[in-house]
This record gives C-alpha cells, sequence and structure tokens, in this order.
C-alpha cells in the first residue's frame, strides 16, 4: 500500500504523549496516507523515521509539544537533518467537528505543518540554553522548598511551649536557621512534646541550609553560562544574572529562527497592538507571548527608570508629548528588547563562527 502511494515528498504530524507517539503522513495535495504508533525510545524514533521515508521523502514534520514529550523525538529529527516546525494547537473547529482522538489529532498537525500554519520554529535544545534551562528549573524548585521549610519554622515557632519560643522571637532570619540546626534534641524523647518541636525544629532549620547552599551552587553554575553566552547583557544598565538567563532561555539555542527583532519582541510580549477606538488613537502592550521574558523586560525597564538618566529623559519626554507613563514604559520596554535581541544575536554570531573555526 506504501508503495502504490509513494510520492516524491511527504510531510508528517506527531502527536506526542509520554509513553507513545502518533505519526500520519500527508501527500503533497494534503491527503492523508496512514498513521501509526511508536514507542518513545530511541528505536522507536528509528523506527517512525524509517516508516514515515516508505512514503517517500520527508520534507518536514510537526510535532505537537516539542518542548516536553516530543523533546526527544525533536532532537532525534534534527539529528537527522529533517526540517521541523512545532504545532501550537489543533484546529478547534475541525475538532469540534470530528471529535478527538489520537490519530485525528497526529493528522492535524500534518495537515498544519503542510499549510505552515498555526506553527513555529521550534528551539533547539542541545546547546548551553538548554543547560541553563534545566539548572534554573532545578533551582526555582530549590527556592520554593527552602521558602516553604522557612514558613513551617515560624508556623512551629508561634504554635512552640513558651521556654522554646521566647528566646527566638528577636532573633534575625540566620540566626534563628543557624541556632535551631546547633540544636541537639534527645531522638529518644520524641514522645514529648518539646522534644517534638525541638526534632522538628533542628530537621527544618538544616534542610533549609542544604537548599540554601544548594541555590548558591546553582546561581554559580548558572551564572557562569550567562557570561559565557552574552557577558555583554550583564554589562547592560539594570540586566541583572535572573533577567538575562530569562531572556536567553526565550531566545533559545538558535535565535536566528527569530526573522528580526520585531519578532523577538512578540515573542516577549513587549510589541505595540493597535487599541484605537473613534477619533482615539493609541497602542498598547501585547498580552501574549512568554509572561516570563516580559516579566524580566519589565524589571529592567523599571531598574532603568530609576538608574538611568537617558531613560529617565526619554520618559519624561514621552510624558510631555501627551502618553501616560504606562504608555511611555510600555516604548521603553519595545526598546530594551531590540537591544538585547542586538546583543544575543551578535554573541550567537561570534559563538557560530568560532565553532566553524573549530
Amino acid at each position: 500500500m506504501a508503495d502504490q502511494s509513494k510520492l516524491s515528498h511527504v510531510i508528517s504530524g506527531v502527536d506526542t504523549h509520554k509513553d507513545l507517539h502518533v505519526a500520519a503522513i500527508v501527500d503533497h495535495q494534503d491527503r492523508v496516507l496512514g498513521t501509526e504508533s511508536f514507542a518513545t525510545t530511541r528505536q522507536g524514533y528509528r523506527l517512525m523515521l524509517a516508516w514515515m521515508r516508505t512514503f517517500g521523502d520527508v520534507q518536514r514534520v510537526g510535532i505537537e509539544c516539542s518542548g516536553s514529550y516530543g523533546a526527544g523525538l525533536l532532537r532525534y529529527l534534527q539529528n537527522a537533518g529533517i526540517e521541523v516546525l512545532e504545532v501550537t494547537g489543533p484546529d478547534k473547529h475541525d475538532r469540534r467537528r470530528r471529535g478527538k482522538n489520537d490519530d485525528f489529532d497526529a493528522e492535524s498537525a500534518a495537515h498544519a505543518a503542510f499549510a505552515k500554519r498555526q506553527t513555529v520554529t521550534p528551539r533547539s535544545r542541545d546547546g548551553m540554553v538548554e543547560s541553563l534551562r534545566v539548572l534554573r528549573a532545578c533551582r526555582k524548585s530549590a527556592v520554593q522548598a527552602r521558602r516553604v521549610a522557612l514558613q513551617m519554622i515560624q508556623m512551629s515557632i508561634v504554635c512552640a511551649p513558651d521556654k522554646l519560643r521566647e528566646p527566638l522571637r528577636n532573633m534575625t532570619r540566620m540566626q534563628l536557621i543557624r541556632t535551631l540546626a546547633a540544636w541537639r534534641p534527645d531522638l529518644t524523647a520524641y514522645r514529648e512534646v518539646e522534644e517534638a518541636y525541638r526534632i522538628s525544629l533542628k530537621s527544618l532549620a538544616r534542610r533549609y541550609l542544604e537548599l540554601h547552599d544548594e541555590v548558591a551552587d546553582l546561581d554559580d553554575m548558572i551564572g557562569a553560562i550567562v557570561k559565557d553566552l552574552a557577558p555583554e547583557l550583564l554589562e547592560q544598565t539594570a540586566i541583572g544574572l535572573n533577567s538575562a538567563a530569562q531572556l536567553l532561555l526565550t531566545a533559545g539555542d538558535n535565535p536566528e529562527r527569530l526573522r528580526s527583532e520585531a519578532s523577538f519582541a512578540a515573542l516577549c510580549g513587549v510589541s505595540p497592538v493597535p487599541a484605537s477606538s473613534g477619533k482615539t488613537v493609541r497602542h498598547q502592550l501585547n498580552r501574549g507571548g512568554d509572561r516570563a521574558a516580559n516579566s524580566a523586560i519589565h524589571i529592567i525597564a523599571i531598574g532603568r527608570l530609576r538608574l538611568d538618566p537617558r531613560t529617565q529623559t526619554y520618559v519624561a519626554k514621552r510624558i510631555a508629548a501627551g502618553n501616560s507613563k504606562l504608555e511611555a514604559i510600555r516604548s521603553l520596554k519595545r526598546y530594551i528588547a531590540r537591544e538585547v535581541f542586538g546583543i544575543i544575536m551578535r554573541r550567537q554570531k561570534q559563538i557560530n563562527q568560532a565553532q566553524i573555526a573549530a
């Protein structure tokens, strides 16, 4: 059946899951040729690509969730030299009409890849930016766990017997943590309320200190990667380590997939969107895009508004021209996105040239 339908070019779509991927193939006229399921292993990826090629030369593949369940398949196909598009979402009208199952979702992904609609070029996940993403995710969970440990310490002290609570009342946070971590409770007397509190508080304090050291170690690693990727970014006014790391994550290991600085601004949610009505002509900030990147740029804008005389002059000029302060900050965020994109692209060009020379 595959040999009879063999064509010069075919396009595939993949609906990804944890243990099983479902692939569909369409021809040069967007007709479905077949669907098949494959395991989410390297052997499964190899069999999937071999199955696709039985229908013809694979021109491109559309993958749903290429940043999570489809990350392994994305790397495999990119290493095989296949063009990969990330399908951002199924067609809602088609889903309402046909219903939903994995075959339908794979076919929708293939149709989207064929027409290049609801698709974007995915971020590659094989460079230092991916390492940065993994380390930042780990750091975020450690910070959250540290916060929970501190909250439990504070709540336990509120409920603790007076004999324990009174000496701890006026201590600073780190004095309190180190004092509790140095306690030596009687572990055999855990049935007594006072000793149970001592054991619990000591355990929480030691957990806090361990997480504190873990966050510091991760910060050192993250800082080293950011300095390798874009040292010039950290030299700019009000751009700190966390903001720089987030903007590098948003750009990805392959920022060249972004056609222009305008597309980067849209990705960060700082591109102007028309909000005119009647005789009023105005713009507002884009409410879409990567909200973490938007938050990073907002922090940079507020920092520059406080520290940078040029920024203060620019905002004052916009306000004098009739803009509100929020509209002036919107324009400022757009300029920051342009500046950041230029720095990232120049550094990416340097990295690519160094790799070619090596």
